[in-house]
């Protein structure tokens, strides 16, 4: 067949057979070579206004889903960035979320999949997520100050809620846009995601009697945070209702390191030799009790039961027998992007609030 002309460049300058170069993109999206892309490119894409195009990816609430969806696959397709030192100075704005967590590995079990849900939930908007690092010795307070006093970023994320956590009492007194991931005492009036532990700890209680067991340990978390609190209540107080033998684990929590949870676990095993239950709140702190009951040649789901919360699905394929309840991570850190995103554009509105109720 002859050749199709239409494949065939005009340039004089090529060899038989060699292929014109692609055009830069810059080109191809309808900006001058060099330029990056800006909001008035996404207009001219999508045939809509420059005000709508903002808006849409500031995920301002009066604009349709379709609309933002549009604009922000858009936005990714042609690599759209704002230009932070324009945006500053027109708006105040910094479009910055910081998210402000602890250094401390032993709590890091859901954090990367909560800071890529975040991540992926402002991709394509204008807002842009950094991480702000404490360190365990280190006051919580310093990040939030540093943050708020340089105005560093537009709206704050953070985690490890305490009932009267000071954090979230500088924030509302300073009314700056922030997302918890827990509730504290003040809940009411202000946005989070939370998982209803005190359901988690009843569940835990109600699959264990059902099994017949009748003495049970709990391996709580740090008694100073709110998620540990209604864990305990939630768990002492379906127990007490049944006639269940509870023991709380002394000496190590859920977040300490797993040797030391597993030596406490061991020592309760052996002071108590009628503990057939075990619940716990994280996947290492279950893993090393697996490991406490049977070095005391004990099986798990027949002498021992182990029941726990995960964020992924790994217990069971560490060993079947260990009953779960999952926490949805993904959705937490989806629901607190959009959260604090809502706080920046619409502060007047009332405080997106979430909780997740497990299931077995």
């Amino acid at each position: 067949m002859p050749e199709s002309k239409n494949l065939r460049s005009n340039d004089p300058h090529l060899k038989r057979g060699e292929r014109p170069a692609l055009e830069p993109t810059a080109q191809i999206f309808g900006c001058a070579e060099g330029k990056r892309p800006t909001l008035k490119t996404i207009s001219r894409m999508t045939g809509l206004a420059v005000t709508t195009v903002s808006r849409a990816l500031l995920d301002a609430p009066d604009i349709g889903s379709g609309t933002k969806k549009r604009v922000q696959e858009t936005a990714i397709r042609i690599g759209y960035r704002p230009n932070r030192a324009g945006v500053g100075l027109r708006t105040g704005k910094t479009n910055v979320i910081s998210l402000v967590l602890s250094t401390d590995h032993n709590v890091m079990n859901n954090t990367a999949r909560l800071i890529s849900s975040i991540a992926g939930t402002l991709q394509g908007t204008t807002y842009h997520m950094n991480v702000t690092p404490y360190f365990p010795t280190e006051d919580p307070m310093v990040p939030i100050r540093y943050i708020v006093e340089t105005q560093s970023a537009d709206a704050i994320i953070l985690n490890q809620i305490k009932p009267r956590d000071p954090r979230i009492a500088y924030l509302i007194e300073r009314n700056f846009p922030f997302a918890a991931h827990g509730r504290s005492d003040w809940a009411n009036n202000h946005a989070y995601y939370d998982f209803d532990n005190g359901r988690f700890g009843e569940l835990a209680i109600d699959q264990l009697v059902q099994r017949n067991r009748e003495t049970i340990l709990l391996v709580s978390p740090p008694m100073d945070q709110s998620y540990a609190q209604d864990f305990m209540s939630g768990a002492v107080s379906r127990g007490t209702d049944l006639g269940i033998n509870i023991i709380l684990m002394e000496g190590t929590d859920s977040d300490s390191p797993a040797t030391e949870i597993e030596a406490v676990v061991a020592r309760h095993l052996s002071d108590t030799p009628k503990i057939c239950g075990v619940i716990c709140a994280s996947t290492t702190s279950a893993m090393a009790a697996v490991s406490a009951i049977e070095d005391a040649g004990l099986f798990v789901g027949k002498d021992v039961d182990v029941f726990s919360k995960e964020a992924i699905p790994f217990l069971k394929r560490f060993r079947k027998p260990i009953l779960t309840v999952h926490e949805d991570v993904e959705t937490a850190g989806n629901f607190l992007a959009k959260a604090v995103m809502q706080r920046i554009t619409d502060p007047t509105k009332p405080p997106m609030q979430g909780l997740e109720t497990p299931n077995f």
